[in-house]
């Protein structure tokens, strides 16, 4: 079994989360949080932020690391343990425009229960709900940009 590492954002714009929709050849396809592979030599952080630019246009900066999450996939050769490392994001508008060369179809802003139910993926509707429980926390205490 292989491993690999990618890192994602939780992106928020005034209390709205972007979603991404992919939709791969008609095998693969719903509701997703942007993120990417980890490049050689590069930081985490880097690869969330550089992540969420290319696949949504989204312009961000961290606020906080909120986890990880692990999944396993079979390639045609090999299965792979992938590990995801998620930070929570604050967006500086609404714009967004999804990557076509990835197979992003849409992408936008949603409400958190409606960014909740689209979401297809049960590990990232689990991170979806752990960073908005913290930017609700972050909020409060008046420290959202």
């Amino acid at each position: 079994m292989a491993e690999a590492t990618s890192c994602g954002g939780v992106v928020i714009f005034r209390g709205k989360i972007l979603v991404l929709y992919k939709n791969y050849k008609n095998r693969y396809e719903g509701w997703v949080l942007p993120k990417g592979t980890v490049e050689p030599g590069e930081e985490p952080q880097d690869t969330a932020v550089r992540e969420v630019l290319e696949e949504s246009g989204a312009s961000v900066k961290i606020v906080k690391y909120i986890g990880d999450t692990q999944y396993t996939f079979n390639t045609v050769s090999d299965t792979i343990k992938k590990t995801v490392h998620w930070y929570l994001c604050a967006a500086d508008s609404f714009y967004s425009k999804p990557q076509r060369e990835e197979f992003f179809e849409d992408s936008g802003y949603y409400k958190y229960h409606e960014a909740f139910h689209l979401l297809r993926f049960a590990n990232e509707r689990q991170i979806l709900e752990k960073a908005y429980n913290e930017y609700i926390n972050i909020r409060r205490q008046g420290r959202w940009e």
